[in-house]
């Protein structure tokens, strides 16, 4: 049997929302299995890629130098799954002759695979900006988010102070408020806004007055798009329909900035970073996570160690089974720490 013949096919997929990291994922795990028994087959577009076989081959040539890229060189998607279409998946996926599939994606991808994972070889890589998977300490991109936050919110205190204005930020997230805590701490801004922590409206009207009253020229909120305040529920901006995810969070900053205005006579403002927060290159902190990522999955592959996923336990990067990140959402816990750091800042939270 030639070399060729002899080497195993294994699947690369990104699903999902991109999320900075995702190539120095593809960039390491290819170049740390390079020289090996093993052909990587890079699948586009996320579970679309699957259904429509369309695939790219992944060599240490093609993808030098990716790693400090946002968004993934092989597309993704989140606006298809595989509820319904099992059958159709699995006939698909086995027109591709693989020998086994690293995936690399967030709940909705996993939740997909969860239904078709039956006889499948397969590997998990957690990834979401919004850091609310169980079963790892910490998502790659998740840093980079918090970056584009924190950066956001010093940069628009200038203007904040210089028009005497509270500005409202809108971070991503949706049900978990991880980014905008992150963001909102390292900013120091004034008030940070978390779906898991309803507010009060009082509260906070009190806290903004209280701040203009000790002569604060400007006011800088941070809320996370599923935010709600107290008795009320998120605001849904759109569904997609099909998507595993279909409702979408906003428009809770503008929201806020008019209620602010409206009750305390404080001219306000709104900015909804959006998909700024996936699309800036990514982070020391991620790149050094994903590259170790990607060699531990690289040396997964060549084990056959199949059935787990890569995850950051301990500020190390371990192997899991796969089921600990199919489980419920990990949100931020009113005792956590970041939150206890905040009140001692005298930040509203």
């Amino acid at each position: 049997m030639s070399q060729h013949q002899s080497k195993k096919r294994i699947g690369l997929m990104t699903g999902g929302g991109d999320a900075p990291g995702l190539n120095g994922i593809i960039e390491a795990t290819v170049c740390a299995l390079r020289g090996t028994a093993v052909e990587l087959v890079g699948i586009c577009d996320g579970f679309e890629g699957i259904y429509s076989g369309s695939t790219v081959q992944l060599t240490p040539e093609g993808v030098r130098g990716f790693h400090g890229a946002a968004g993934t060189l092989l597309g993704t998607s989140n606006k298809s799954g595989t509820r319904g279409r099992e059958a159709e998946f699995l006939k698909a996926y086995g027109n591709l002759k693989l020998d086994g599939l690293i995936a690399a994606g967030g709940d909705g991808t996993f939740e997909g695979l969860s239904r078709v994972i039956q006889g499948l070889k397969l590997i998990g890589v957690p990834k979401t900006i919004d850091n609310d998977l169980a079963g790892t300490d910490v998502t790659f991109g998740f840093d980079t988010a918090c970056a584009v936050v924190a950066e956001a919110v010093d940069a628009l205190r200038a203007t904040a102070d210089a028009h005497r204005r509270v500005i409202v930020v809108e971070t991503m997230g949706r049900t978990s408020g991880w980014i905008a805590l992150g963001g909102g701490l390292a900013s120091y801004a004034d008030v940070i806004l978390i779906p898991e922590m309803p507010a009060s409206r009082e509260k906070l009207k009190a806290n903004i007055l209280s701040l203009r009253g000790q002569g604060r020229r400007g006011v800088m909120v941070v809320v996370g798009e599923g935010a709600c305040f107290q008795g009320e529920k998120p605001r849904v901006a759109f569904r997609v329909p099909g998507s595993p995810q279909a409702e979408r969070y906003g428009g809770i900053a503008e929201e806020i900035a008019r209620w602010i205005e409206a009750e305390t006579g404080w001219e306000s403002r709104h900015v909804v970073l959006g998909h700024l927060q996936r699309s800036r290159h990514p982070t020391t902190t991620d790149r050094f996570i994903t590259a170790s990522m990607g060699v531990e999955v690289a040396r997964m592959v060549t084990e056959g160690d199949w059935g787990k996923a890569v995850v950051v336990r301990g500020g190390l990067v371990t192997r899991a089974p796969l089921s600990d990140i199919m489980k419920p959402a990990r949100l931020v816990t009113p005792d956590h720490r970041w939150v206890n750091v905040a009140r001692s800042l005298g930040l509203f939270i």
